[in-house]
């Protein structure tokens, strides 16, 4: 039974992905103490999704506040950074072998976090706890700014709330009445497991890094992963309801359906499907308003996509939380004593930046699941390499 005695907690930070994270190192590194909040179990009570490719601009610069840098350079997945573009008919349209060197090394989302829960001290992040509820403390009778209440009927006060608790995040509303909308595109995903020995043919079709196939507003993604399996996404246009009518845990099940949406592709892309291990997992793809921000509100801010949730088409989620939280913890380092300058520095940085970014995203994903997709993304990939050869 929780305890009916409310804890106060200087800095309380609401979820462990990586944007709360790196803020609790960066401040961790500053001598500045704080509390992560979860709601999972433990660190390890589900896989934490497949491959990253960490920006130079951004997620290697948050790395580098957060002191890690040279550690996260020891989890680069050699290879990673390959690219294969093939159109539906199986035909390679593009090849990029990754030579080493690129700005966006690829490293496994679950070692990166784990990298920065072993840089924290020992009980910086309580597992276990779901936030029900968040509200602004003004009568002046509790200890604090705002008080944190949990599913366990358990409460913290705090003197800083900062929502990284993700795209459903409760502490939004403390700053803004948006929602994520559905942005009509599901990513359905699968695995194939030991992929060069038991799927060999859609090993060479997949490459060693990343891989795209694009037509009749669908689309086939896949990364070969570190461990020698291969993570797949087939991106489907459909109502959110329509894919509530299908059991995505029954294997056959999903094969059908899914194949089916592939209708038409070459055999070798449909494989990817047909020769996928264990359950299918379904993911719609939610976003916020391109250009979502909030006005000062006193002693709380967000932060990754509880700020500014995006389609994965700029591939930027992961980087920019990781960026908002260094940028926020250094801007607290910057202004002791001053919460509120620190906030109002942090927030002028990151509304822009997140615009820029959601806009991006936004326009990607009309591009490359629109009627031209395979022939557009060609185009700009080969901008991109005439402009900065590699």
């Amino acid at each position: 039974m929780a305890s009916t005695t409310t804890r106060h907690i200087p800095i309380a930070i609401i979820g462990a992905g990586l944007g709360g994270l790196t803020l609790a190192r960066v401040l961790h590194v500053h001598g500045i103490e704080s509390v992560v909040f979860d709601l999972e179990a433990s660190r390890d009570v589900r896989t934490q999704g497949g491959m990253l490719d960490i920006h130079e601009e951004n997620g290697q610069q948050a790395l580098r506040e957060a002191v890690l840098y040279e550690d996260f350079l020891k989890l680069v997945h050699t290879g990673g950074e390959a690219l294969r573009l093939v159109d539906q008919s199986g035909k390679l349209r593009l090849a990029e072998e990754d030579a080493g060197g690129g700005t966006r090394p690829e490293v496994d989302r679950g070692q990166l976090r784990d990298l920065l829960l072993d840089s924290l001290p020992e009980g910086t992040v309580e597992w276990g706890h779901k936030v029900v509820s968040t509200r602004p403390l003004t009568d002046g009778a509790s200890t604090g700014s705002h008080e944190v209440t949990f599913a366990d009927g358990s409460t913290v006060t705090t003197d800083l709330l900062i929502g990284a608790d993700g795209a459903w995040s409760k502490v939004r509303a403390q700053v803004s009445a948006a929602t994520p909308a559905y942005t009509g595109i599901a990513f359905i995903e699968c695995d194939l497991r030991e992929a060069a020995t038991r799927h060999p043919a859609c090993a060479k079709l997949i490459g060693g890094g990343f891989f795209i196939s694009l037509g009749g507003e669908r689309g086939i993604l896949g990364h070969h992963e570190p461990d020698g399996s291969v993570h797949v996404y087939a991106a489907v246009k459909a109502p959110s309801d329509w894919l509530e009518t299908f059991d995505f845990t029954d294997v056959e099940a999903a094969k059908r359906v899914l194949l089916a949406e592939f209708e038409g592709w070459d055999e070798s892309l449909r494989a990817l499907i047909k020769e996928a291990d264990g359950a299918f997992v379904r993911r719609l793809i939610h976003a916020l308003p391109v250009g979502h921000r909030w006005d000062r509100v006193p002693a709380v801010t967000l932060l990754g996509d509880a700020a500014h949730v995006m389609s994965p088409f700029a591939g930027e989620g992961a980087n920019l939380a990781m960026l908002d939280g260094a940028e926020l913890g250094r801007a607290l380092a910057d202004h002791p004593g001053d919460v509120e300058a620190a906030l109002a520095a942090y927030e002028r940085a990151l509304f822009p930046r997140s615009e820029a970014s959601a806009g991006e995203s936004a326009e990607n994903l009309e591009m490359m699941l629109g009627k031209n997709g395979m022939e557009l993304l060609l185009a700009q990939f080969e901008e991109r390499l005439a402009g900065n050869p590699r």
